[in-house]
């Protein structure tokens, strides 16, 4: 059985953690933490992982990045695996992760989305053929009007993974509005659109000479999200200190 603290617990994705946990069988819900227990969880809520006194095999943060490094840390000195699903990381926090992993294993991903992660796995192997190909490269990203970072981590997570695959040769075009002149052959365009209700859709187009490819991957619901947290919390379950991603989770 796998034991999960829920970080965030009264939150949107918390809430969706305890609907997709609820009917597992391998994995139950120790204890959540947020700053009010609401007292409706079947599980005891505490105000900080720091005063959570259970034993978990997990915990699962999905809240905001300005708590991160308090998270990163309490996960450590409880000797507590994190699964670290939280967006718009600075590089410092970053670095923080990697130095934590000396002491607990970690999953850190932009998105948990298994189907996002196949994208990834896709991209690794078709960005280097369609790049010497001479094919352009842009990305679309659409994400409901209450999100606030742009562009989003999962945008800069496929931008990379093409990048990567292809000897890091590509820069990064955010806004053709102040300069005008034709598109350079060594750019990613990474383009933002915020409206509505949208959960997450993210499209990398490769337009080549008479023909265009278009890779696109669309969540109709957070649940998307939590399947792929509790993917991971099962993966960490006896893991060597290291920080791991969700390519080492679907492998």
């Amino acid at each position: 059985m796998i034991r999960v603290i829920i970080n965030g617990c009264n939150g949107h994705m918390g809430r969706m953690l305890d609907e997709v946990i609820a009917p597992l069988e391998d994995v139950t819900i120790v204890a959540g933490v947020d700053l009010e227990d609401k007292g409706y969880y079947s599980y005891p809520v505490y105000p900080s992982i720091k005063e959570c006194t259970c034993e978990a095999d997990a915990v699962i943060d999905f809240t905001i990045s300005k708590i991160t490094d308090q998270v990163i840390d309490a996960c450590v000195a409880k000797k507590f695996p994190l699964v670290l699903c939280t967006t718009g990381l600075t590089e410092g926090q970053l670095n923080h992760v990697r130095e934590a992993a000396s002491q607990i294993p970690i999953v850190q991903s932009y998105n948990m989305s298994l189907g996002i992660n196949t994208l990834v796995k896709i991209l690794k192997a078709a960005a280097p053929a369609l790049s010497e190909a001479g094919f352009d490269i842009e990305l679309v990203e659409k994400h409901h009007n209450q999100k606030i970072d742009a562009p989003s981590g999962t945008a800069i997570l496929l931008a990379d993974t093409v990048n990567e695959a292809c000897q890091n040769r590509y820069h990064y075009t955010y806004d053709r509005t102040n300069v005008r002149k034709k598109r350079e052959s060594q750019e990613i365009g990474i383009s933002s659109i915020r409206g509505g209700t949208i959960v997450g859709e993210h499209e990398v187009i490769f337009a080549g000479t008479d023909e265009v490819i278009e890779l696109k991957h669309e969540a109709f619901s957070k649940a998307v999200f939590a399947k792929g947290a509790v993917q991971a919390a099962k993966f960490l379950k006896g893991k060597a200190n290291g920080l791991y991603t969700m390519q080492d989770v679907i492998q």
